[in-house]
């Protein structure tokens, strides 16, 4: 069966081309101008009203039209006692004409004041009607940037003070060796030249079409602009000392990143994306901006979260909260990979808001998995919300699955090991992955297959290729004497996948291979033929040289940093292809937002020294974002107990 073109996979997309935003008519403008002049009119109208209402009042001392606070509001403080007044109020005797006559004058200064307040207006609104089009929407524009900017003062809560995790290996990284070095500054400067053609072409959108030169967008982000490149790659830009740039993303966020918008978004991707490059980053940096924007955002996520099982709908609208899931996910389904990787991020979320909802929320749908019987050991990609079901028997490490098993590692890694439970999860379904999935070709590659309704496909996604290095990340700590062993099947992964990309004219990976009919490690579709700048392969070399420190994953990464410069780079960035197998292939004209987050951050690193972000220290988030280890007990957050 074919990947849907619209389907969400572990953080990446199939690129779909969007129509874009139409203009608003030339009209609009036109009708706003005049409904702006006739509410002007009818303004006027009735201050003239109100003016002319005055003449036919009863001239009688006994209504107390204007003692209702109006005489406060309007009327100059006068003392009562001078005034013939007693101080409770009542006429002193003898004194009524004169009070008679106050009255008078009350009623022609307060005459005198609307007739004043009429002309004003009257004079407004020639000022009004002088000002060109643009003026006016300039004017109005003010306004409403003034409103929401109140409105944002209104509504951010400020957050507890928490101790900040001990950070360690942020700066330099210097690998020491010049050549490596060389390397390591090629890679920045093609991270320099991705962002400087979004800044120049893009800015504000969510992704860029590099030929065209103009902004693109997916609807996983609810077509709004975002700026997804923009929080995705800054923690990118802080770790290759780019910060210039750094700060001309903070300043975009501060001044326009609005979480208000009418938009519905993918939960996953926009956790993933934006969550998680927003804590990255005021991790990195220790800006409070990247902290509230994460607040803000992860508590537009949370209604998604009611449905009757409490496993997340999909897809959820930032402004109504109404949720819903894929239209193609096998009978309204939630997916495996979507609703089970928001856990580094929510409990980063606790921990820093002292909100225990959001642990609750990752740690409920756990407890709901936990109870469930899973087919083979193995858990299925869909699982409906509603019933609590299993959806389609489909179970894969690549996309639909994927990032659920990374997950559940980095979940018991994050904890400082403390997570024993997530650990223990993660251990039973890698033996059945082992025993139902993975299987040595013809030739001798290791590959993991997808499980179909009781049958193996012999098909490798280039997303499955993370798992060799999940596998080396999760060697240390497996039950038993299994260390080696899990570290030898990543290098097999690695080994697999890095022939996918060797056997290819352009020398880079197609989306998707085969292991049958003879062919071995090779796309045969057409529609699986095509790279996106995808980053899981280089991700599985820089695991792997952490841990084994072999030169040739080094000499691997670099030769795809080669092709991705080669093919790839255009004048306006960089663009997938549509045809790794054809020497001149064509663009697909998108730069991913995960290609500056991801793909070029993996090959910075794995060409820096191994004290810059140790995996000690940091767990990287399935967008490649550094989350620090917290080092406390699994159940108390920011001070608070958490249930579980």
């Amino acid at each position: 069966m074919t990947t849907p073109a619209l389907l969400p996979i572990s953080g990446r997309r199939i690129p779909t081309l969007n129509p874009g935003f139409s203009s608003f008519p030339h009209h609009r403008a036109t009708l706003r101008l005049s409904e702006k002049f006739i509410l002007l009119l009818i303004l006027s109208a009735f201050i003239t009203l109100c003016f002319g209402a005055f003449f036919f009042l009863p001239d009688s001392s006994k209504h107390k039209r204007f003692d209702l606070g109006l005489e406060d509001v309007l009327i100059p403080h006068i003392d009562p006692i001078k005034e013939g007044k007693h101080p409770g109020g009542h006429i002193i005797h003898g004194q009524g004409g004169h009070d008679e006559h106050r009255h008078r004058e009350d009623e022609e200064h307060l005459r005198n004041k609307i007739r004043a307040d009429h002309e004003r207006a009257l004079e407004e609104a020639k000022e009004k009607l002088k000002k060109s089009r643009e003026e006016l929407r300039a004017e109005i524009q003010t306004e409403k940037n003034k409103v929401a900017q109140d409105l944002k003062k209104k509504d951010s809560k400020p957050l507890p003070p928490v101790p900040m995790p001990k950070l360690v290996g942020i700066h330099d990284g210097d690998p020491g060796d010049p050549d490596v070095k060389e390397k390591r500054d090629k890679i920045r400067e093609m991270m320099k030249h991705a962002w400087d053609s979004y800044r120049h072409y893009g800015w504000g959108h969510n992704e860029l079409k590099p030929l065209a030169k103009k902004g693109h967008s997916t609807n996983i982000f609810g077509n709004s602009q975002m700026g997804a490149t923009i929080v995705d790659a800054l923690d990118s830009l802080y770790i290759m000392g780019l910060h210039d740039e750094f700060k001309d993303g903070q300043e975009w966020i501060e001044k326009n990143l609005d979480f208000s918008v009418n938009a519905e978004v993918s939960v996953f991707e926009v956790n993933i994306r934006f969550i998680g490059g927003l804590l990255a980053s005021y991790y990195l940096s220790g800006q409070e901006v990247f902290k509230i924007k994460a607040a803000q955002l992860a508590e537009k996520l949370l209604p998604a979260f009611n449905t009757p099982t409490g496993i997340p709908w999909a897809m959820v609208n930032l402004k109504s909260g109404v949720g819903r899931n894929w239209g193609w996910a096998s009978a309204g389904s939630s997916i495996l990979s979507e609703f089970g990787t928001l856990h580094m991020e929510f409990v980063h979320m606790s921990y820093l808001t002292g909100n225990p909802a959001y642990y609750n929320k990752v740690m409920h749908i756990r407890k709901q998995l936990q109870k469930m019987d899973r087919p083979n050991g193995l858990y299925p990609n869909y699982l409906n919300p509603r019933t609590g079901r299993w959806g389609q028997h489909h179970t894969s490490v690549g996309g639909l699955g994927d990032s659920f098993y990374e997950y559940l590692l980095k979940a018991w890694l994050m904890s400082d090991k403390a997570d024993t439970e997530a650990r223990k999860m993660y251990d039973d379904a890698i033996e059945a992955i082992e025993k139902h999935l993975i299987r040595k070709s013809n030739g001798g590659l290791t590959f993991i297959g997808e499980w179909k309704n009781g049958h193996l496909e012999r098909k490798m996604g280039h997303l499955t290729c993370f798992a060799g290095g999940m596998f080396a990340l999760g060697a240390d700590g497996s039950k038993g004497d299994k260390a080696g062993h899990y570290l030898q099947l990543g290098a097999e992964i690695a080994h697999t996948c890095h022939e996918s990309y060797d056997r290819t004219v352009l020398k880079l990976g197609p989306e998707a291979f085969k292991f049958d009919s003879g062919l071995e490690a090779v796309a045969v579709r057409q529609n699986e033929k095509y790279y996106i700048l995808r980053p899981e392969v280089i991700e599985t070399y820089w695991y792997m040289w952490r841990f084994t420190h072999d030169p040739k994953y080094r000499q691997w990464g670099w030769e795809a940093a080669q092709a991705i410069e080669k093919h790839c780079r255009v004048s306006g960035g960089f663009s997938g292809v549509k045809d790794v197998y054809s020497s001149s292939p064509t663009f697909d004209d998108v730069q991913q937002s995960f290609f500056l987050a991801e793909t070029l951050k993996y090959l910075y690193l794995l060409f820096s020294s191994d004290d810059f972000l140790p995996l000690d220290s940091w767990v990287f988030n399935t967008e490649a974002h550094p989350l620090p280890v917290l080092h406390l007990a699994n159940t108390t957050l920011s001070g608070s107990r958490v249930t579980r």
